[in-house]
């Protein structure tokens, strides 16, 4: 009997595809990667046409003795691995090592980890597309050109143990430039005016906003021009000039992309990059669902890709006809559009089969797992469901030489906004009074209020994803690695969500913006993304794009070593004493924020939290409130005398105490709602807004 040995990537794949099919395959895992460039070495002949010099990874000496046992028993080898240049890349590695013949069709691909899907890819076999390899191989090759030749001039000139990266100091750049932006950033003083507002004979009442000042758009800037204002329509009439009606549809949402799928990840479930794009991982290899076996859930969940499978839209519209009526289904299947280059060949995420509702295989799940499989799900289905139908309202007063409007939409028909809503439909079912042209308005009260123009916002790991997706920075790949880069290095660090450059992040960007400014230019990197691109598109020769990129960094490379001087970073002295040799603690920064370390390392090892003190005392107890770490570096806060006092509060309390209850309130910061002071006490309601946004 002939046997056919498949070689994927991961052991929960091979696990999964082998109860697919039959006796006559063997299915075995290659562990990711096989041959790579080598660690020790700089591993690229620059003066050979930037050749590179691949070795087996050590360690994984016993897994390709495994894969050339197996492949002498077989009579055919399949290669499986992503459906992706790393993929391709990985199959061309095996290829070499197992001996196959370049024109040997040994390649196959599979976009979900179902038995249809498998059993379809293994009859299609190709040969290995080697514009794919290329393209990996450039990435690889300028990757390594450029991180061993400026992470070693940074040891040398800053301290042991930086890096630098083609991508990640890109990332880092953005971050610092936010910063920048939110330190030089000047704040404007600006009114906003709320009239609530009374239609007597109709027992209606409408807040609304103005809107208008002599035809001219709104604009406020100081106390003096609001209080003219209020003198003004303290002697004016109110009166509805016009009711504006317009029906509106609203259009779901493309299924997920990498990008979008951590971005979404985050708001709604809290999800770091990293955490998503390992749960998600699960789902594409596979879950046990009990007499179904091992199945992948969702598709491959490294695309750019907004294309959906004829077969799965089917599925889905029936779906939809079935639960929810044939009003929910449009008449034309929907089609989305991706930005840019693309590889089409891929399809968005989504279920492998949609019929497997969330709630059917709850019990097979964990939390994690069902609750981004859900979200995988809904966003699928909404994505093939109609649109929804709102009727807006808009009423125009008039008051003098001012206008205000009152504005708000009701859902006629929720269509897929039955079964998921978007971030920005808070504003929706605010139902506007029918108010008749012509009508008089009695005056209750008006409500200015002060505002200061914001800075623009810290980047959270989702924004930082969207901006860098935007800017064609790196590919979905690499969001998640990169991002986890850059605060594993002590380049920027995490606060209440919002990514933060260090003091080290800063020294070396500012040093490689001096020096190397086009290598870690955005619109630099992104045009070598292009490139890469051409050259899986077979246009463009990958050594040729090498030496383009390379030939004109490495001038800088000589001139930087001869330029920049030895860097010293005076670390921070704290008044605490080491506790086993006496010298005072320094600062110091980790991956999860700042600590207290002896300078007389290594001979002495001690350290100890950095307790940062927030001027609150501890309602406990007479010590102080200290921002401290947890074990996976979420931010809590925690009484000094601890483990005496054991108080502990993920929200920071503030010196205030709740007007209802006498309760000790805390901050809780949010962008989309806003900074509040909230009672902690679960039996108290109160809570009151916090002038000025959260950065």
């Amino acid at each position: 009997m002939s046997k056919t040995l498949i070689i994927v990537e991961s052991p929960a794949k091979a696990k999964t595809i082998s109860k697919f099919l039959g006796k006559k395959y063997t299915i075995k895992a290659s562990v990711g990667h096989v041959r790579d460039l080598p660690k020790s070495q700089f591993g690229v002949d620059v003066d050979n046409n930037f050749e590179p010099k691949y070795i087996t990874i050590r360690g994984k000496g016993e897994t390709v003795k495994e894969l050339r046992a197996a492949a002498k028993k077989a009579d055919k080898i399949l290669l499986a691995a992503d459906p992706d240049r790393e993929g391709e890349a990985i199959a061309w590695h095996l290829q070499y090592l197992l001996n196959i013949g370049e024109k040997e069709k040994c390649r196959i691909e599979f976009n979900e980890i179902t038995k249809n899907a498998i059993v379809e890819a293994v009859k299609k076999p190709r040969v290995i597309d080697q514009n794919r390899v290329d393209a990996q191989q450039a990435r690889r090759v300028l990757d390594r050109l450029v991180g061993y030749n400026l992470s070693p001039l940074l040891w040398r000139k800053v301290k042991k143990g930086l890096s630098a990266g083609r991508v990640q100091s890109v990332a880092v750049r953005l971050i610092c430039e936010r910063e920048e932006e939110i330190n030089e950033f000047n704040p404007e003083e600006y009114w906003t005016l709320e009239a609530d507002l009374t239609a007597s004979d109709l027992g209606l009442t409408i807040i609304a906003k103005l809107a208008k000042i002599s035809e001219k758009q709104a604009k406020v800037e100081s106390k003096l021009e609001m209080d003219k204002i209020l003198g003004d329509l303290e002697r004016v009439q109110y009166k509805v000039s016009e009711t504006i009606k317009k029906e509106k549809r609203r259009n779901p949402n493309p299924p997920f992309t990498t990008s979008t799928l951590q971005q979404e990840s985050y708001h709604r479930l809290n999800f770091t990059a990293k955490k998503t794009m390992r749960i998600a991982q699960q789902l594409y290899e596979g879950i046990d669902l009990g007499k179904e076996g091992t199945v992948g859930l969702i598709t491959y969940i490294r695309t750019d890709s907004k294309r959906i499978a004829t077969g799965a839209q089917e599925e889905a519209r029936e779906y939809i006809k079935n639960e929810y009526g044939v009003d929910f289904s449009p008449k034309e299947p929907r089609e989305f559009k991706s930005k840019g280059k693309v590889q089409e060949a891929h399809e968005a995420i989504r279920p492998t089969d949609v019929l497997r509702k969330p709630e059917i295989i709850k019990e097979f799940l964990s939390r994690d797992q069902f609750r981004l499989y859900q979200l995988i799900w809904n966003r699928f289905m909404v994505s093939q469901m109609s649109s929804a139908q709102l009727l807006s309202t808009t009423i125009v007063i008039e008051a003098g030489y001012y206008q205000f409007r009152a504005s708000g939409s009701v859902v006629v028909f929720p269509g897929f906004m039955k079964l998921y809503t978007y971030e920005d439909q808070d504003e929706e079912d605010k139902i506007i009074p029918d108010i008749p042209p012509g009508m008089i308005l009695d005056k209750k009260e008006l409500m200015p209020k002060q505002h200061f123009t914001q800075p623009p916002p810290r980047f959270t790991e989702a924004t930082l994803v969207k901006t860098m997706e935007e800017l064609g920075i790196g590919r979905p790949s690499t969001y998640a690695p990169t991002i986890d880069t850059i605060q594993t290095r002590g380049y920027v660090v995490r606060e209440d969500k919002q990514l933060f450059p260090t003091e080290l992040g800063i020294i070396v960007t500012d040093l490689l913006k001096e020096h190397f400014n086009q290598t870690i230019d955005v619109e630099f990197t992104a045009k070598l993304e292009e490139e890469l691109d051409k050259v899986e598109e077979g246009t463009e020769e990958w050594k040729k794009v090498i030496a383009e990129y390379y030939n004109p960094f490495h001038e800088l490379l000589v001139k930087a070593e001869e330029d920049i001087g030895k860097i010293e970073i005076q670390a921070e002295v704290s008044e605490e004493k080491c506790e086993l040799c006496g010298k005072n603690y320094v600062v110091k920064m980790g991956r999860y924020g700042k600590f207290l370390a002896c300078p007389g390392f290594p001979d002495c090892r001690s350290t100890k939290p950095l307790l940062e003190e927030i001027g609150v005392d501890c309602p406990k107890c007479d010590g102080q409130v200290v921002a401290r770490r947890s074990k996976k570096g979420r931010r809590f806060f925690g009484c000094s005398n601890f483990p005496e006092c054991n108080f502990t509060t993920w929200e920071q309390p503030v010196n205030k105490n709740c007007p209802k209850c006498e309760t000790n309130l805390v901050k809780k910061v949010s962008k989309r709602s806003g900074d509040k002071l909230v009672c902690p006490n679960k039996s108290c309601d109160f809570e009151e807004e916090v002038e000025g946004a959260s950065i």
